[in-house]
């Protein structure tokens, strides 16, 4: 079963990749893409850069039809389109795969399979994956947002399975509690959904970038995102939902400690962190609802929000030692 697990984790990368590319195809070639543009040109437009002319280079002479006055001007978006589809199936199946990565390792492990920073990496991006995938079945016009979403499940999963990869292994005494399913669960899941919120959080701050007249990268990459209304919305609901989630799971930490170590909360690394992420994000809601804070203000300080999840996750494993260094790593 372990070994079943880490093939399926490989499937799993795979299908996500696959599902970026297709993502990416469709961010090239949709209706917002370089492609696209192209096409909707008037023939005065495509005569004056050089297209269908004598200055067009090796590109073929061909008559171009008229517009008819009155007709609106299509882009050659089928092709496109199915490369998105196909992207969102792609994600279907990865995240399936990735289903069987964690069913596979708890059963080859017999308890749940979150006991150390690698299987909770898995777990964090599983219910990422997921979200995303009920986040494009609700706004289909968001599905360009999957480019991003998949970016960063391929990037965090690679980086467990070659750097944080443990052995399965049963779970270390203090771990063997109840508490875990409930605490680290809780944990996983308010991470996955910051972890989605974190991307239309930072793809609105390059799309309000580029609508102030920016041209320089990322800002460029504003032209083909949805409007930026669409993002802040998105950004705060999905924070919104979050948030209390992050709340029940840092009060189950308190209670857990209490339970084994005499203690609700003693300042370890990593419930400082827990703190100061659940105050950066409180203060963004808190923000969001101020009328006269402006939303890019807000929304900065959401993306400082996951920037200290990650500091969390991975720096306080890394170069912290206190109680809650369960990593499992060397």
């Amino acid at each position: 079963m372990a070994e079943l697990s880490d093939q399926l984790l490989l499937v799993a990368i795979l299908g996500y990749a696959l599902a970026m590319l297709g993502h990416a195809a469709e961010y090239a070639f949709g209706a917002k893409g370089a492609v696209a543009r192209v096409a909707l040109r008037s023939p005065r437009e495509l005569a004056a850069v050089g297209v269908g002319s004598a200055s067009g280079g090796d590109l073929p002479q061909q008559p171009i039809s008229p517009v008819r006055p009155g007709r609106p001007v299509h882009p050659p978006r089928g092709r496109a389109e199915l490369f998105g589809i196909g992207a969102v199936v792609a994600t279907v199946l990865a995240a399936l795969a990735h289903v069987g990565v964690l069913v596979t390792r708890g059963l080859a492990a017999h308890r749940v399979p979150w006991g150390n920073m690698y299987e909770f990496v898995l777990a964090v991006c599983l219910v990422g994956a997921v979200t995303w995938l009920v986040v494009a079945a609700m706004r289909p016009s968001a599905r360009l947002l999957g480019l991003f979403v998949t970016l960063c499940l391929v990037l965090l999963l690679g980086f467990a399975g070659v750097v944080l990869y443990t052995p399965v292994a049963p779970l270390v005494p203090a771990l063997n509690s109840y508490w875990l399913k409930i605490h680290v669960s809780t944990a996983a899941t308010a991470s996955g959904l910051l972890l989605v919120g974190f991307v239309p959080a930072a793809l609105f701050l390059i799309r309000t970038s580029y609508d102030r007249g920016r041209r320089s990268f990322p800002a460029s990459l504003g032209a083909r995102l949805p409007d930026a209304a669409t993002l802040e919305r998105l950004t705060f609901r999905l924070h919104a939902f979050a948030f209390p989630i992050w709340t029940f799971a840092v009060i189950c930490g308190a209670i857990w400690a209490e339970a084994a170590w005499g203690r609700y909360w003693g300042w370890d690394p990593k419930e400082t962190w827990a703190f100061v992420s659940w105050v950066v994000y409180a203060s963004y809601l808190h923000a969001r609802a101020t009328p006269s804070v402006r939303r890019t203000t807000a929304t900065w300080i959401a993306v400082v929000g996951w920037i200290t999840m990650l500091v969390n996750l991975y720096v306080i494993n890394f170069v912290a030692v206190g109680l809650h260094s369960y990593a499992g790593l060397d």
